[in-house]
């Protein structure tokens, strides 16, 4: 199974493994990170799944949506590494990813 490594807002990372076929929102919410709040479950009009992905990753991921980037706009906190993590598919090309939950607001 692909494994993850998240910060919360604290500053504390934990180490996750969530099965591939997954939103990348959907594996950190299921594990219980309490700081991802993910509201709306992944239909991406909210951006209370907002992670800063580790620039190592980028390259990797899917192009970003302009609804995404709305989304994100929305943010005060948006940065060049923002995504929402219900955009992210989960699998084994993410393996190892290092993303921080990004306040909200």
């Amino acid at each position: 199974m692909p494994k993850l490594t998240v910060t919360n807002l604290a500053g504390e990372a934990k180490d996750i493994e969530g099965a591939a076929g997954q939103s990348l929102m959907a594996v950190i919410r299921d594990d219980g990170v309490d700081d991802l709040q993910a509201l709306c479950g992944g239909c991406c009009s909210c951006a209370t799944c907002h992670v800063w992905v580790d620039t190592a990753f980028l390259a990797g991921l899917p192009v970003m949506s302009a609804q995404e980037s709305d989304m994100l706009d929305c943010s005060s906190y948006r940065k060049p590494n923002s995504r929402l993590s219900c955009q992210l598919p989960f699998g084994d090309e993410l393996d190892g990813i290092l993303v921080t939950v990004a306040p909200v607001g």
